[in-house]
């Protein structure tokens, strides 16, 4: 916990399809020791820890004591009971995104870090691609956002409904951009393939008048990622996977272009990496003892209105059954 700590012993913890991708980053980084990789998998472990030079492990537990920052990256359904473990043992975290499957977890959470002056970084990775990074200040005050994260079907994560799975991301921008509380939302959704909600749309309005329409969909043809911004003096719109951006805003005197007294504007994006950007933002919190850019509270704010999406979702499917 020293704040002039160079060098960081991490760890993580689940290296299923997204895990690894950890390992692969921490093990990469200048001054962080990779010390080993966690999964109830012990082949799974095994096989990368081998790729990685590092220990694997089937128990989490065998890491307290011997690392200073730890990737959650299990099941959502196990995030709070094994981010529990390490935080009551000094141990900083980044957990993947849902912090936890309930406000109560993620408060019981939030309230241990910070009794023990404990980082814990939510792993909302849209803040960091590069189009969202670039474009945060020229986004004030919005009057109007549209969003739709629609993505070829995929075995993983089906544990959650696409709202805790996808429409979280567009969710945590969204209260980052807009910065007032909620005062109504209304939401539709269903399940088509799995157990748990496989496509909403929630319709967001905020105190101070914004209107947010989230559509997600993990059973679609086609991979989406897009939302558009309209606010007094701007529209922009953003396609995340394209990593290009259209800004469209006032130009006096100019007469000519689509719209008069517009200028549009196009930007593209290098492809970046926002994992490997998050995680070193991680880990410089944990070197400098600064706050993350993604707090557990923002974390717990994306949940709670997840949650509340979800919660209208049933109410609406409880109405249509009953008439």
């Amino acid at each position: 916990m020293n704040p002039t700590k160079k060098h960081i012993r991490a760890a993580v913890v689940g290296v299923g399809y997204l895990g690894q991708f950890h390992a692969q980053k921490y093990a990469k980084m200048e001054n962080v020791e990779l010390v080993g990789v966690v999964d109830t998998d012990i082949e799974r472990a095994h096989e990368i820890a081998s790729a990685l030079s590092t220990r694997a492990y089937s128990n989490y537990r065998d890491l307290f004591g011997k690392v200073d920052a730890v990737s959650i990256v299990v099941p959502t359904s196990a995030h709070f009971e094994v981010s529990r473990a390490f935080l009551e043992h000094n141990i900083d975290l980044l957990i993947e995104k849902p912090i936890t499957t309930t406000i109560e977890e993620a408060d019981a959470l939030i309230g241990i870090s910070e009794s023990r002056g404990l980082l814990v970084q939510v792993g909302h990775l849209e803040r960091y691609n590069p189009a969202v990074v670039a474009l945060k200040d020229i986004i004030k005050n919005p009057i109007f956002i549209e969003s739709h994260r629609l993505s070829i079907f995929k075995s993983r994560a089906t544990d959650v409904s696409v709202v805790l799975d996808l429409m979280i991301h567009d969710i945590d921008i969204i209260l980052n951009f807009v910065k007032s509380e909620q005062k109504h939302i209304h939401a539709t959704g269903m399940p088509v393939v799995t157990a748990n909600v496989d496509i909403a749309n929630a319709r967001l309005e905020f105190r101070n008048g914004c209107v947010a329409n989230i559509t997600a969909s993990r059973i679609s043809m086609k991979d989406e990622r897009k939302i558009r911004i309209f606010q007094r003096d701007a529209y922009i719109s953003i396609d995340f996977a394209n990593h290009e951006a259209t800004i469209v805003h006032r130009k006096a005197g100019k007469t000519d272009g689509l719209i008069p007294g517009m200028e549009i504007e196009t930007r593209t994006f290098a492809k970046g990496d926002a994992l490997d950007d998050e995680l070193k933002s991680f880990i410089g919190s944990v070197r400098t003892r600064m706050q993350p850019s993604v707090t557990g509270q923002m974390g717990r704010d994306a949940l709670k209105t997840a949650l509340d999406v979800m919660s209208r979702i049933h109410q609406a499917r409880a109405h249509l059954m009953q008439h």
